[in-house]
């Protein structure tokens, strides 16, 4: 009939099926959303244990990976705790400036915590922290001392001499209690019965028994320091 298009079922037929092709062959937004966000995390994740896998060896490689009959002489603390905030750990210098807790790390920490007067067990950890640093010869400079020091109250002169001459230690004031809720004694303990060890991320990891033997001490430090020499170097 003049001015009525034809009906051909085929190209009905046909068009129809090319338009549901198109259809289908289109992405789905949110299927490519949720998968990009997959990737994104598993990126993250990838990034992260990156960056912990070292530490994560050196513990292993010490503490667990180790032929029958050896033991470590200090108590390893797991999971390692981090740092606190300077909100939770207010760290200062011998003058009352604020000092950065990130600022001290990049190096192994060995920690001694005692008041400012530091009596006769202070003067003994002390000394045994000076002591076995240099025990360790050329691995020595991987190590810095730290006295955390609990009060206000001003150092001797003796024992700030003694702090700052050869190879410096680093002298810090923090609060007792926060210093306690970061580091630990062992039980029946005082917190200023103990060396601690920190890791050059900033966590504390080692606990060192009340009394020491400076020699299994120096074996403990020795076999960590290995353990971490692939990823660990002098210096922050």
């Amino acid at each position: 009939m003049s001015g009525t298009k034809s009906f051909d079922p085929g190209l009905q037929a046909a068009r129809a099926e090319g338009i549901g092709l198109t259809v289908h062959a289109m992405p789905e937004p949110a299927l490519a959303d949720v998968q990009r966000t997959r990737l994104g995390r598993l990126k993250m994740l990838l990034v992260l244990l990156a960056c912990a896998s070292p530490v994560i060896a050196a513990y292993l490689s010490y503490f667990v990976i180790r032929p029958e009959g050896r033991a470590n002489y200090g108590e390893l603390i797991l999971p390692p705790r981090p740092l606190p905030p300077a909100s939770e750990l207010p760290l200062t210098d011998l003058f009352g400036k604020p000092v950065a807790g990130p600022s001290l790390g990049g190096q192994w920490l060995f920690v001694v915590v005692a008041g400012a007067d530091c009596d006769a067990r202070c003067e003994a950890a002390l000394l045994l922290q000076r002591q076995v640093r240099e025990m360790l010869g050329k691995d020595r400079d991987r190590i810095d001392r730290l006295w955390l020091i609990t009060d206000a109250q001003p150092v001797r002169p003796q024992i700030l001499h003694a702090m700052e001459s050869g190879n410096p230690a680093t002298l810090l004031r923090a609060p007792r209690d926060a210093v306690a809720r970061w580091l630990a004694p062992a039980p029946r303990h005082a917190l200023e019965d103990h060396l601690y060890l920190v890791d050059p991320q900033g966590a504390w990891m080692l606990r060192v028994p009340a009394d020491p033997d400076p020699a299994r001490l120096k074996g403990d430090l020795e076999r960590l320091l290995r353990a971490s020499a692939a990823w660990d170097r002098p210096g922050r």
